[in-house]
C-alpha cells in the first residue's frame, strides 16, 4: 500500500500525518525544539513512497529535517505557493512569497468549502487569508497570535506580569484585562476581514475555517459561523500531493 508522509513545519511545532490513500492512519505535532524525537517515531511507521513538506521555520529546520527523512528511500517534495494550484489562484503580488503554510491552508479550505470564505491560522502568528467565490486568493494580514501579542505587551511594559487570565466581559484584574484584550484584537480582525470581505464578494454567506494552537482559545469569541479544523495544512499538503501525482 502507497503512503504519503505529509510534514507541516511551523515556527513553534512540527505536525506530520501518514496518509494510506483513504485516511489518515497515523498523525503527531512534536516541538520544533525536540524534533530529534521523531527519529524514534518515524522510524515505527511504515515507509512513505511520497513525501510532502511545507517548512516556515528556516534553514535550519530544513535541515533537521532533511536529516530525519534519510531513514526512506523516497525523495522529499517542499512546496511553495504558485500562481495557480488545485483550483486556486494567488493574487499575492510575488506568489511565491506567500508562506507554504498558507497556500496549503488556502487550497484545503477550497476543496472543503468551493465558496467565499476566511482561512485563519491562530498560532505563533495569526493570519486571516480572503478566498473568492470562485477559487482567488484576494490577499491575506498577518498579526502576532495569542501568546506572542501577550508576551509583547509584558515585555514593552514595567509593570506587567506573564500570568494566566480568563475571558471576562468587564475585567477587574490586570491579568484577565490583558487575557481578554487580547481575544478581543484577534477576534476583532476577524470580524473586520468578514466585513471587507463580505462587501468584496456582495453577499455575507462566508464561514471562517480556522485552525493553528490557539483556535479553540478563540472559537467561543468569534460570531461568523466557523469551522474548526486541526491539520488544515496538513490537509492541503494531501490535496498538492494528489494533484501532483495525478500528473505524472
Amino acid at each position: 500500500m502507497p503512503y504519503l508522509l505529509a510534514i507541516d513545519s511551523g515556527n513553534t511545532a512540527i505536525k506530520w500525518g501518514l496518509h494510506n490513500g483513504s485516511d489518515w492512519c497515523e498523525r503527531g505535532i512534536t516541538a520544533q525544539s525536540q524534533c530529534v524525537l521523531l527519529n524514534q517515531i518515524w522510524r515505527e511507521l511504515p515507509e512513505p513512497s511520497s513525501i510532502i513538506i511545507s517548512n516556515v521555520a528556516g534553514p535550519l529546520a530544513e535541515a533537521a529535517l532533511l536529516n530525519l527523512l534519510t531513514i526512506w528511500k523516497a525523495i522529499p517534495q517542499w512546496i511553495s505557493a504558485t500562481t495557480y494550484q488545485c483550483g486556486v489562484r494567488n493574487y499575492y503580488s510575488n506568489p511565491a512569497q506567500l508562506g507554504s503554510d498558507r497556500w496549503a491552508a488556502l487550497i484545503a479550505a477550497w476543496r472543503m468549502r468551493q465558496q467565499g470564505c476566511l482561512v485563519v491560522n491562530a498560532g505563533t502568528a495569526m493570519t486571516i487569508d480572503t478566498l473568492s467565490d470562485g477559487g482567488e486568493f484576494l490577499g491575506g494580514i498577518i498579526l502576532p497570535g495569542f501568546a506572542l501579542m501577550k508576551q509583547a505587551l509584558v515585555n514593552q511594559t514595567a509593570l506587567l506580569t506573564l500570568q494566566e487570565g480568563c475571558f471576562q466581559d468587564f475585567p477587574r484584574t490586570t491579568s484577565d484585562a490583558i487575557h481578554g484584550g487580547v481575544i478581543h484584537a484577534l477576534t476583532g480582525a476577524l470580524d473586520h476581514m468578514h466585513t471587507l470581505l463580505s462587501t468584496k464578494l456582495g453577499h455575507d454567506k462566508l464561514n471562517c475555517i480556522i485552525s493553528g494552537g490557539s483556535a479553540a482559545l478563540l472559537l467561543p469569541h468569534i460570531k461568523i459561523p466557523t469551522i474548526m479544523m486541526d491539520n488544515l495544512v496538513l490537509e492541503g499538503l494531501k490535496v498538492i500531493a494528489q494533484e501532483k501525482s495525478e500528473m505524472v
